[in-house]
């Protein structure tokens, strides 16, 4: 068979994928145990032991499993409270030695390394689900817009795979219930728990608060948003700075003015300071240029720090702390003050088993309808190379979600299953109009393409509002939770058909009728 350049794009795309889910070097043969989370404040962490680190070695152990972590913690678990054991672990790049109690086994979280790049969602992989009640009772119309302002908090600050949901309590209460994969408990509430009440006070009178009535505008990219510096600390870390500018309302802008014009001058400075304030702690302080002074200024530039034991956590702690900064002033705060009344670590256990069922309804319905093309056909080259061309849309598709970072969860596989069946739907189009004898094959190709691209513009129109893309027009803004996966997937696998396996498909059908 002649492989034309249609199926040199097919063959291409599909080794660009297996590059895309395992990586290289291939991560199934790495070995040691992964960190997946290590609590501040213990030995382990300002010892520099990090999340995301491979962990090798204990106490001469080679560790290759859970099995073997477990086993080399195993002394610790005899202990006697406050006694204490050595311990020497070695990763890639650091080796601690100290003494630990038995403590050390609650302090640090690891799990097997992943065979591949592919990401889980919640179902699948675990996380944290919180239910949240208001300080007042809520009608349907509160918890909307709570969790429109939720929403839009933990979107502005990138989180992915985030679900909100109503619930309704037996006594008749509303509460908003969230879910986030692969977070911990602590971060979740260390996320929502918080009102996020931005006032900016000279002395005791307020110029603004966080959200849109006061702030017009935040910068977050370029000049506008930046880290300035970093210096070593004091007690040997390292801390760094940043600024961003926003921009006040003419409202704002005019109270700004109206209190400065009452402050004296020192220097170059005004007498009073601009302190910033969330949820009623100050969190940090301006001087007041001498210049602002009763002026109706509409721009002005925050600023703030974070800190690490290196340069690296340095800048990520500021990142972080600019980025939390950012998202409460666009967001404003809360609209009512929260309180988790209950808090839960989900189990992927459940998860796995559904995948598991879906995996094998996936396989038969690929033995089932091979079989069905081979007695129709009864070719076993036709039927070869269609379950082969099926299985590269598959591939293709976990390589573009791996690609993106898309967390897979239970109705994207079930969305990967369903462009399954319309991809064979597809090429039998293509196989029955190559089979007719009243037209030139060229043109029997291109009626049967002319079908499946129709059909792709249809259903994909139909699945764009469940990807939550046209939620900005309320578009799809409530089926976009459940079913987002399903939808994300689907496009995928139906567009890489119309686009690369299709075609392909259809110059192997024209050679086998030329033959």
């Amino acid at each position: 068979m002649k492989i034309t350049f249609r199926i040199w794009i097919l063959l291409t795309c599909v080794l660009f994928s297996l590059i895309s889910i395992f990586s290289i070097p291939l991560l199934m043969f790495e070995k040691g145990v992964l960190v997946s989370a290590v609590e501040q404040n213990t030995t382990l962490f300002e010892s520099g032991l990090r999340e995301g680190m491979v962990i090798l070695e204990i106490n001469g152990k080679l560790i290759e499993s859970m099995e073997d972590y477990s086993a080399a913690l195993e002394p610790f678990t005899r202990l006697e409270p406050n006694e204490t054991q050595k311990l020497t672990l070695k990763t890639k790049n650091l080796e601690i030695i100290n003494l630990f109690t038995k403590e050390i086994i609650d302090d640090i979280s690891i799990e097997e390394i992943p065979s591949t790049k592919l990401k889980t969602g919640l179902d699948l992989r675990g996380g944290a689900r919180a239910f949240i009640k208001a300080d007042v009772p809520l009608n349907d119309i509160q918890l909307d817009d709570l969790i429109a302002v939720s929403e839009q908090r933990l979107n502005v600050y990138g989180l992915s795979d985030v679900k909100f949901f109503k619930v309704k309590t037996s006594s008749g209460e509303n509460l908003m219930g969230i879910e986030i994969a692969g977070t911990s408990p602590d971060d979740l509430e260390e996320l929502i728990a918080k009102q996020g009440k931005f006032e900016a006070k000279i002395g005791n009178e307020t110029v603004f608060i966080g959200g849109e009535e006061d702030i017009t505008h935040v910068g977050r990219t370029g000049t506008d948003a930046l880290i300035t510096e970093c210096n070593p600390s004091g007690d040997g870390g390292e801390y760094c700075s940043f600024r961003f500018v926003i921009s006040l309302s003419e409202a704002a802008a005019q109270r700004h003015a109206d209190i400065t014009d009452e402050l004296s001058i020192n220097g170059t400075y005004l007498s009073k300071q601009l302190d910033f304030f969330i949820d009623g702690v100050k969190t940090s302080s301006l001087n007041i240029g001498a210049d602002l002074k009763g002026n109706v200024a509409t721009q002005i530039q925050i600023s703030g720090s974070g800190s690490g034991q290196t340069r690296q956590e340095a800048l990520e702690s500021t990142k972080l702390e600019m980025k939390k900064l950012q998202t409460i002033l666009i967001t404003g705060s809360l609209p009512f003050k929260l309180e988790i009344v209950k808090l839960d670590k989900i189990s992927p256990n459940l998860g796995d088993q559904f995948t598991k069922q879906l995996l094998l309804a996936g396989i038969f319905a690929i033995i089932a309808a091979s079989i069905f093309i081979l007695i129709r056909y009864r070719k076993l080259n036709i039927t070869l190379t269609l379950i082969s061309v099926s299985l590269s849309e598959v591939l293709i598709i976990l390589g573009v979600a791996a690609l993106i970072g898309w967390n897979l969860d239970l109705p994207s596989i079930a969305g990967i299953i369903a462009a399954i069946g319309m991809g064979i739907d597809s090429q039998l189009i293509i196989l029955d109009e190559a089979r007719n004898k009243n037209e030139s094959l060229t043109q029997r190709i291109k009626k049967a393409l002319f079908i499946i691209v129709t059909a792709f513009a249809t259903t994909t129109v139909a699945l764009i509002p469940l990807t939550g893309l046209l939620g900005f027009m309320g578009i799809g803004a409530v089926s976009a939770g459940l079913l987002k996966g399903f939808a994300v997937t689907t496009i995928i696998g139906i567009t890489t058909g119309v686009l690369i396996s299709r075609p392909a498909f259809a110059d192997i059908v024209k050679q086998f009728e030329e033959d």
